[in-house]
């Protein structure tokens, strides 16, 4: 016995000392990456040094995020550049517009993706851009997206690679459906809802969109391409029926001196020659370099408005993602409510912008966040919402109590409505592979929810009961926060989505205009001249936080190194294992 003791303990001590050295090893790693990073960030700001008659560049290039995101293990290990973030460009453009070093905007478009609600809040950024200050925009590219083609389309000098092509096509909603394949497993989805429009679960139970989800598809994408059509015709000077011409001619398989010919572009240049242009519109010697200053290395060197400490103090609160009962992505209730709480009891927070980019998720988070924000309210400050390109079911529901709501026309919002779904393999595991289960339950619905077993016709119907209140509750909530009858806010409610435009003239928004609008907004109804911004949540991780996350990196690497083109079923899979029971979701959409 005395031995094993010794032998347990030598066992622990070893055991803790490896895990000491491993964990200095990987610190040190973190370090040193971060260091790296911080090096290179300071080395390009200071190379960045803006004289007089510089250009700010933005590069459209990848995914435009609402934010800067916390940086994780992975990303500081591998040195990964922060993503380009609205906030960020937005920010760069309007401290552009009144700084005398700078003569103009230099957009290169080498394919970015973002939302339109974002898209279309830049574009209106470079057009106030213009407008307010006299300046220019230069756009080029080999090849035009829509979306980046969207952005330019206000450039002064709209340049084209003499072999390239601008794709305008209009808009397309591209949705799976996943119930062949179920049929062939062996796995069928129970499904329980309200709204007729409801169709986040049609995936999982049809073979194709129904009826009423191609008609309110149809709708809110007729609305936003005319907005898109609408701003690319006014910009080119051109009318509404000439963009949708190009669109149906698939204009982008024309030649580029067609493309001229159309209006579509100005001109078509090399890179080399648009840089000759812009060295002449800034006035550079001959055989100087461009003064040419990227976006973000110009924000770390401009002030940014309202960063000065004032008496006077908004919050944004960004809400971005799943709305979760718990975890750390997303919109987790387990954050989301203390962090709200806190701002309640805060003295020197009298106001809030909510900026909401959400498509929904748990109802029951929904309603602790709703609570959180009542609360809140109930300290006598003010609550106002602004949102993103989504704010839709759940992230309708954590809005719709704010004083006023702001979304931009293209937002995609509404989708009032519960669902719940429960899978069934009960075949999958009895025909096809085999296994059978033998369930043992002290009362009859011990096992409810199964995978095994079907519900019965009592379990269903007492879900539905749930379901069915749980509209009931989202509806009352909405009907409160906008001084709406209930029954008016089920008119417009079943599921649907509509745009932004459309959600005004149904009293679920306010007004249009952007996060910068509703901050304008707040400020006025407190008369506040001078005031400070405190952003919520806090993006910088501890030196700890990156560190816990390292297992669930390093798994999640391995997975998708092994999975490959599997890898997103995969996670599919364990997301909707994950689902909470009662959803307030919208359909995810993907607009082509």
């Amino acid at each position: 016995m005395l031995k094993n003791f010794f032998i347990s303990m030598l066992g622990a001590i070893a055991g803790f000392w490896i895990s000491m050295m491993l964990f200095v090893i990987v610190g040190i790693t973190v370090v040193i990456g971060s260091a790296a990073s911080a090096m290179i960030n300071s080395s390009t700001t200071n190379s960045g040094t803006i004289e007089k008659e510089s250009v700010l560049r933005i590069c459209f290039d990848s995914q435009i995020e609402e934010r800067p995101a916390p940086r994780d293990f992975e990303s500081v290990l591998n040195n990964t550049p922060d993503a380009q973030t609205l906030v960020n460009i937005l920010r760069a453009i309007r401290a552009a517009k009144e700084d005398d070093r700078i003569e103009g905007i230099y957009l290169k478009c080498d394919g970015s993706s973002a939302g339109f609600a974002t898209r279309e809040a830049i574009a209106r950024a470079l057009v106030d851009f213009k407008e307010s200050s006299g300046k220019w925009v230069m756009a080029y590219a080999d090849n035009y997206t829509q979306g980046d083609y969207y952005m330019a389309s206000c450039a002064d000098y709209l340049y084209l690679n003499p072999v390239g092509g601008v794709d305008v096509r209009g808009v397309t909603s591209s949705i799976p459906f996943f119930k062949g394949l179920l049929d062939k497993i062996g796995v069928e989805m129970q499904v329980f809802k309200v709204g007729t429009y409801k169709s986040a679960v049609e995936p999982y139970i049809l073979d194709n969109m129904s009826d009423a989800n191609r008609e309110m598809t149809q709708y809110f994408l007729n609305n936003l391409w005319n907005g898109v059509a609408s701003r690319i015709a006014e910009n080119r000077g051109v009318k509404i029926e000439t963009v949708n011409q190009w669109a149906d001619s698939l204009v982008v398989f024309e030649s580029a001196q067609t493309l001229v010919d159309l209006k579509v572009v100005d001109a078509l240049k090399y890179a080399d020659e648009v840089e000759q242009e812009l060295k002449g519109l800034t006035n550079v010697k001959k055989g100087k370099d461009l003064r040419m200053v990227d976006y973000s290395v110009y924000n770390a060197s401009a002030e940014a408005p309202h960063e000065k400490k004032e008496d006077n103090k908004i919050a944004i609160y960004y809400a971005c993602g799943d709305i979760t009962d718990n975890g750390n992505g997303g919109i987790s209730a387990e954050k989301v409510v203390p962090d709200i709480l806190a701002l309640a009891e805060d003295e020197d927070i009298d106001a809030l912008v909510l900026r909401v980019n959400s498509g929904g998720g748990s109802a029951y988070a929904s309603e602790q966040i709703w609570h959180a924000l009542e609360v809140f309210k109930s300290k006598g400050k003010t609550f106002y919402v602004s949102m993103g390109d989504y704010a839709a079911s759940g992230g309708y529901y954590i809005s719709c109590g704010a004083e006023k709501i702001y979304a931009e026309p293209s937002t995609l919002t509404g989708s009032i409505g519960i669902f719940g779904m429960i899978p069934c393999a009960k075949q999958l595991f009895n025909d096809k592979l085999g296994v059978n289960f033998g369930i043992v339950s002290t009362n009859a619905n011990g096992a409810f929810p199964s995978l095994v077993e079907p519900a019965t016709p009592f379990q269903a119907g007492k879900l539905q009961e749930a379901i069915n209140r749980g509209y009931e509750l989202f509806t009352s909530r909405c009907a409160e926060g906008r001084h709406l009858s209930q029954d008016s806010i089920k008119a417009v409610g079943e599921g649907r989505v509509w745009d932004g435009r459309t959600a005004k003239k149904f009293g679920l928004v306010d007004d249009l205009g952007g996060l910068q609008a509703t901050v304008d907004a707040l400020a006025k109804k407190l008369n506040y001249k001078k005031y400070q911004i405190v952003v919520y949540p806090e993006v910088e991780k501890s030196f700890w936080d990156v560190l816990a996350e390292m297992p669930t990196q390093v798994k999640a690497r391995a997975l998708r190194e092994e999975l490959g083109s599997y890898y997103p079923v995969y996670m599919e899979l364990k997301r909707l294992e994950n689902l909470e029971p009662v959803q307030a979701r919208m359909m995810p959409i993907t607009l082509l």
